[in-house]
């Protein structure tokens, strides 16, 4: 059984003491590839440092996360912009809208987003995109860019029927499932009971969102199994099953069936 987690900080302070136990754990777990979405500015170094500590497990992406969107971001657009330049990523990301925590920059975060989303056009990338409490912002800035050259994944995927459905109908996106499945009170799981098949992916967000029995606790990539029998126990199917379907739908989104990744 082969596992991809498509989302996760394993660069961050919090695994800067065990991330070779981290990574030999998921290994164990059946992961065989973990994408890592950078931050801002500050963590572009941090995470090729971990690329290249693990070549071929670890898969940088580029962008600016909304929540790092600053006065003078036309400074930091640069910065990122140069980086996704010089190196290899698998995508653009972590990018999108935060308006969660604070929606005074939210015409800010939008220009940011809609800038590294021509990026992605240009580079041929898929993006990861953030949309806490912004999915029809989101969408719209998507539409606004050109959806038909876009793809990418709505990453941690939580909400309702309606948000999904309203994803769903861009065609060339799919959503990152992570532990909120397992948390009792989401209602994820009724939600993603008719999702298609070959629209989901999964994550972890590690070190965030750790899935239960471990919610509340550091996340790491080897918890993606629990995350996967959760999920295969909503579509009713084996876990193997479930594993074959989203491992072939990440393989597909972020061009690993290819030779695009051999660096």
């Amino acid at each position: 059984m082969k596992l991809i987690d498509t989302h996760a900080h394993l660069y961050t302070e919090e695994f800067r003491y065990d991330l070779a136990s981290v990574v030999a754990r998921a290994k164990e777990a059946g992961v065989e590839k973990v994408l890592l979405p950078n931050i801002d500015e500050t963590t572009i170094d941090k995470a090729k440092a971990a690329e290249a500590q693990y070549p071929g497990f670890f898969y940088s992406m580029m962008g600016l996360h909304p929540t790092s969107v600053r006065s003078g971001w036309e400074q930091q657009l640069d910065t990122i912009y140069e980086a996704l330049l010089r190196g290899n990523y698998v995508a653009v990301g972590e990018i999108g809208i935060d308006l969660y925590w604070d929606s005074s920059l939210q015409t800010a975060q939008t220009d940011v987003f809609e800038e590294q989303l021509t990026w992605s056009i240009e580079k041929d990338l898929p993006v990861s995109i953030h949309f806490r409490n912004a999915t029809k912002e989101v969408i719209r800035s998507i539409k606004r860019t050109g959806q038909e050259k876009l793809r990418g994944v709505f990453h941690s995927f939580g909400g309702t029927v309606d948000e999904l459905e309203a994803i769903l109908e861009l065609k060339n996106f799919c959503i990152g499932i992570n532990g909120v499945l397992t948390f009792k009170n989401s209602g994820l799981a009724k939600t993603l009971r008719n999702c298609p098949h070959d629209r989901v992916i999964l994550e972890t967000d590690a070190p965030y969102l750790a899935p239960v029995p471990f919610r509340g606790k550091r996340n790491e990539t080897s918890y993606l199994s629990h995350i996967l029998t959760s999920l295969a126990d909503v579509w009713e199917i084996s876990p193997e099953e479930a594993a074959g379907i989203t491992t072939n739908n990440a393989k597909e989104l972020f061009g690993f069936d290819n030779d695009k990744y051999k660096f």
